[in-house]
């Protein structure tokens, strides 16, 4: 019977309160109580069903009952309970197991804009989520990977939920990332999951997309999360959260690419010329334009003395003919800088 599989220690002190209620009559004690919730939330996070606990106990009353009639009596109620919950528990594992294939087909439709754009919103309905509004979506980086039943997201979505009630808040994984879904006029949802998120997640960044209205406002956002994330990754931005809305000028660098690799080639390639090829040269381009052109900070980020910087500076300004210290040459460098670093520039090569 699954009585039979729960350890003792659940049951502690159990007996005495047994007797101490027959003897006397009383009720539990508020302490008696939180210690029996103690034991039954420890039971749960051991992997022990609510069967076999609520067996166990029935089993224990029996075996501490004087009365031989009502020791039958209890003997019968526990296989009944037993078959009762035997029932219950599979028709409950069929029920979640067919919800949890519902709500996996929905986000895979909502995520990638697939199905029926009216029935979508209907299915939504039953989430939560009323996509005739505008929503945000934020996206976990992926320093692991998660699924529905994690204790990361698990976390996550207890924080997120007990701040803030449910309000039309989806919570999900999506391949290896944490997913949050909410209303876009409710910005501070999606940044204290951000900032839960990048706790349980050991330091993972999170990017958060702009809202945007309809059923393909979700794709829409959850697509430009996905890229600012895969943005932060080639332009080594460490910031903890990423703000698609700050990050939109990089699009526009890199919508004609052709017209970056050119820009790229004619004033980053003279570097090719340099000892050591283009990298130290390009590096110190990076590090000075990040120090806001402060040459003391940019040597403190390189390692390096001031005078060994300026004299790169300087070696950048003969090969390539701009001057990182001239406002307007420093413009097209930077921009070519960003470029680089868009296109993986000089890893790739960019073509004739």
């Amino acid at each position: 019977m699954a009585g039979q599989t729960i350890p003792n220690e659940y049951l502690a002190g159990y007996a005495q309160i047994l007797a101490e209620v027959a003897a006397t009559g009383r009720r539990l004690t508020r302490d008696e109580l939180r210690s029996r919730r103690a034991l039954g939330e420890q039971a749960a996070e051991a992997g022990h069903s609510l069967r076999a606990l609520v067996v166990r106990h029935l089993a224990v009353t029996r075996e501490t009952w004087p009365d031989t009639a009502a020791t039958n009596v209890l003997a019968a109620v526990e296989q009944a309970i037993d078959a009762l919950a035997e029932g219950y528990e599979g028709a409950q594992r069929l029920a979640v197991r067919q919800e949890e294939a519902a709500r996996r087909e929905f986000i895979d439709d909502l995520l990638y804009g697939r199905s029926d754009l009216g029935r979508l919103a209907e299915r939504a309905e039953r989430f939560g989520l009323r996509l005739s509004h505008a929503h945000a979506v934020a996206v976990a980086g992926d320093p692991a990977s998660y699924d529905e039943t994690g204790t990361v997201l698990r976390k996550v979505e207890q924080a997120v939920l007990t701040r803030f009630g449910d309000r039309s808040i989806l919570l999900t994984t999506k391949d290896g990332r944490l997913i949050c879904i909410a209303p876009g006029e409710q910005d501070e949802i999606l940044t204290y999951f951000a900032k839960h998120a990048h706790a349980a997640t050991d330091g993972g960044q999170v990017a958060i997309g702009r809202p945007h209205p309809g059923p393909g406002g979700v794709v829409h956002s959850y697509e430009e999360a996905l890229n600012a994330l895969d943005l932060a990754a080639r332009m080594d931005l460490d910031s903890p959260v990423l703000h698609a809305a700050d990050l939109l000028v990089f699009p526009v660098l890199t919508r004609d690419r052709a017209a970056m690799a050119d820009l790229v080639r004619n004033i980053l390639g003279p570097l090719h010329n340099a000892r050591g090829g283009p990298g130290p040269l390009l590096n110190t381009l990076t590090a000075y334009f990040d120090a806001g052109c402060v040459a003391t900070e940019a040597a403190r980020q390189l390692n390096l003395s001031v005078r060994a910087l300026t004299y790169r500076l300087t070696r950048i300004h003969s090969l390539t003919g701009s001057n990182p210290a001239d406002p307007l040459h420093r413009y097209a460098l930077q921009t070519a800088v960003i470029g680089a670093r868009l296109l993986d520039w000089p890893a790739k090569n960019l073509g004739p």
